[in-house]
């Protein structure tokens, strides 16, 4: 017979570990990733530093502020630099509206199984793909040769070629086709991210889907949107192959005033300096100068774009 005050113990359960030692295996990835790191750092301090020590010597106001001389062997760069800031701008006001609406519509208005939404993505991932000298040429045939040369027929006596010729406004377009990937794919990220208990709610308190885009979707996915046109920004203003057909001039001393002027541009006046100059050693501080300056006007617009959308971010958490 059983005593029942007699209580039997249960054996101890064993100890669960609350940490893992790391395989050792590990380490050899990890050493690898931080080698790469180092090399990319090392690399791009070099340039920087070979950038900055070729180019600061000859940076001043003067500079910066006069065009071109003596053959581009002396004087400034100012109107690459206006031509520059002109083209990425004309270029944002063409990309982000078309890209915006694009991801949009991929993301709201159709399905992703149906057979015009792979169509489109298709579209997108070869356009993305394409190499940028091909969008030159494409610009050529297309923006001049086709666009331009029938707004002079439509709007021209025939006199002589006003838009079927390189200009300004076909450079920016060719370089918005060439950056139009990079904005639907930052804009359908930034549209993902949003719950949809937020557009459901948008819905019941009777918002129409026009007016819920508008006034919820679009506000929530501004952040992602400017960083798809940072993107933009970044990619179009170190592009030279698609703009050496469309519109870039080798020496024009003078500023663009109108859509259908030629224009210079810095990448392509860095080009130039490096292949073309008569004497490239006495031209090579202007060259490292150039660089310096299109780097450095690349971190501004960069960084504008950076503070805008951190602005906005600070007043969507704020609100």
């Amino acid at each position: 017979m059983i005593n029942p005050t007699v209580t039997e113990t249960a054996a101890p359960a064993a100890e669960i570990p609350l940490a893992f030692k790391p395989k050792k295996g590990g380490y050899i990835p990890k050493g690898l990733t931080l080698l790469s790191v180092i090399i990319i750092t090392v690399i791009l301090a070099v340039i920087l530093y070979n950038i900055v020590f070729g180019g600061i010597g000859i940076i001043s106001v003067d500079f910066l502020t006069h065009p071109p001389e003596q053959g581009m062997e002396a004087g400034g760069i100012f109107p690459a630099i206006f031509g520059t800031v002109a083209l990425v701008i004309l270029m944002t006001i063409a990309v982000v509206p078309i890209g915006v609406l694009t991801a949009i519509y991929l993301q709201e208005f159709t399905s992703p199984d149906s057979r015009i939404t792979r169509l489109i993505r298709l579209a997108i991932n070869n356009l993305a793909g394409v190499p940028s000298i091909v969008f030159g040429l494409f610009g050529l045939g297309f923006f001049i040769g086709f666009v331009g040369r029938g707004m002079d027929l439509l709007f021209t006596d025939g006199s002589g070629p006003v838009w079927a010729q390189p200009a300004i406004i076909w450079a920016s377009l060719t370089l918005a086709v060439l950056t139009l990937p990079v904005v639907i794919v930052a804009t359908e990220e930034a549209l993902r991210t949003i719950p949809p208990e937020i557009k459901d709610a948008s819905y019941a308190l009777g918002a129409t889907k026009l007016q819920t885009i508008i006034r919820v979707i679009l506000p929530q996915a501004t952040p992602g949107i400017l960083t798809g046109a940072i993107l933009a920004v970044s990619r179009g203003a170190g592009e030279v192959a698609p703009i050496m057909f469309t519109g870039a001039a080798y020496y024009l001393p003078y500023l663009p005033g109108k859509l259908n002027d030629q224009f210079m541009e810095l990448g392509y006046h860095i080009y130039v300096m490096a292949t073309q100059s008569p004497d490239v050693e006495k031209t090579k501080p202007i060259l490292y100068g150039t660089v310096l300056v299109l780097l450095v006007l690349t971190f501004m617009l960069n960084f504008l774009a950076v503070i805008l959308r951190s602005k906005i971010r600070s007043k969507r958490v704020n609100a």
